[in-house]
């Protein structure tokens, strides 16, 4: 049987000096929340999805959270708010903000030469000019001209590694490697640079990026039960295993898995607890603030959210890439975060700033239906689709107006 656990918090403890805007927009979050946590659920069930969380969060608490259906079926074991989920490519930000916060300390410059620091790119093929042209600004910015795979030879037997698992792996395909258009020119997303930005961290520092990661913004922030790759013996009780659905015939991945060196890439593991005092940094808090910025400054932070070049445009919405942040603008609303795909985990997390206002939402099913002509769509992606446009028009919209009054 499928349980879901609904709350909302915080309501009381939201500041109240623009007592009138902030009233009207408590009232219709409520109405609000309500019909998104609807959409979520009966969605969620029709897709087949197995389990799911989703949270609202501003001014550093939770206004609402909503937990759904199993974390693993065998063991039945529900998902609830010490659920762990994995949070794939959102882990790039993590990345950034790092190679951010050696910026501040005089380690680096974002226009450096990336062959500065890993001279073994000089092998890459680079038929638009010098290796030298291609900065960590550009690998921060998906504007550099790698590939988007990291590992684009094989990875389809069961016996293969999910990912490369060493530096020197990646170092003996780069005479193989090509640079596919001008740096800076465009954007293309790509696994490999970030990879790049991890190895840097590294080599400055003198830390495993992990163990980086963990000292310099996890730990600060009190993400305590968050931690990359394979589960701590005292936390594996709440990890989520993950599910591919194909064609009605369900296949489970295993709670945990290897990202090996592409872990600066992808490689971390949250409960949303953990993820929201994440969203509350990037939100930042008047009362908070010293310590957000002994992390990274807020105009380090405010500078990673600048443009650096376009992603799409359409319509009603403009996406551009920011430093490891995607920025959306729909209208006057400004939406920055990320999200993240692997094995059968899809994450989100969103900040709109000014408001003070984010979202975050994890699935651990990946569910391949058959349309009514045949063709094969993403049940799962639709749902996550849907629910992050909610999100940005129906809950963040009303804080963001509250803030136009």
């Amino acid at each position: 049987m499928i349980r879901l656990i609904t709350i909302i918090l915080g309501l009381n403890l939201m500041p109240i000096s623009n007592a009138p805007a902030l009233a009207q927009s408590v009232k219709a979050f409520e109405f609000a929340w309500k019909k998104l946590e609807k959409y979520y659920t009966e969605s969620l069930s029709e897709a087949g999805v197995v389990g799911s969380s989703t949270m609202f969060i501003r001014d550093g608490e939770i206004l609402g959270a909503s937990y759904y259906g199993m974390a693993d079926l065998e063991s039945k074991r529900r998902v609830d708010a010490q659920t762990i989920y994995h949070w794939a490519s959102n882990t790039k930000m993590f990345t950034n903000i790092a190679i951010m916060q050696l910026r501040d300390r005089g380690l680096l410059s974002l226009d450096d030469p990336i062959i500065e620091c890993i001279p073994e790119l000089k092998a890459v093929h680079n038929p638009f000019g010098d290796m030298r042209e291609i900065t960590l600004r550009h690998l921060m910015s998906h504007s550099a001209g790698f590939r988007a795979p990291t590992w684009p030879w094989g990875g389809d037997k069961s016996w293969h590694p999910h990912e490369p698992t060493t530096w020197q792996q990646l170092v003996a395909m780069f005479p193989y490697t090509e640079i596919l258009f001008k740096p800076g020119s465009k954007y293309s997303y790509s696994n490999p640079g970030i990879i790049f930005l991890g190895r840097v961290i590294e080599l400055l520092s003198g830390d495993d990026y992990e163990v980086y990661v963990d000292k310099n913004i996890l730990k600060p922030l009190k993400m305590y039960a968050s931690y990359f790759d394979h589960s701590p013996y005292h936390l594996l009780q709440n990890r989520s295993n993950n599910y591919d659905i194909i064609g009605g015939e369900m296949t489970t991945n295993g709670l945990d898995f290897d990202t090996g060196i592409t872990v600066s890439n992808g490689g971390l593991n949250a409960p949303l607890g953990d993820i929201a005092k994440f969203v509350g940094f990037l939100i930042g808090s008047e009362t908070k603030q010293a310590a957000y910025d002994s992390i990274l400054k807020r105009t380090s932070l405010e500078e990673m959210w600048q443009p650096q070049v376009q992603v799409s445009s359409e319509e009603n919405m403009h996406v551009s890439m920011g430093l490891g942040f995607f920025i959306h603008e729909t209208g006057a609303v400004r939406i920055i975060g990320h999200t993240g795909h692997q094995k059968a985990f899809s994450t989100f997390i969103y900040v709109h700033p000014p408001s003070r206002t984010g979202c975050v939402a994890a699935f651990n099913t990946v569910v391949i239906k058959k349309g009514e002509e045949g063709e094969s769509y993403s049940a799962n992606n639709r749902v996550f689709e849907g629910l992050q446009k909610k999100y940005f028009n129906e809950i963040i919209s009303i804080f963001a107006a509250s803030e136009n009054r």
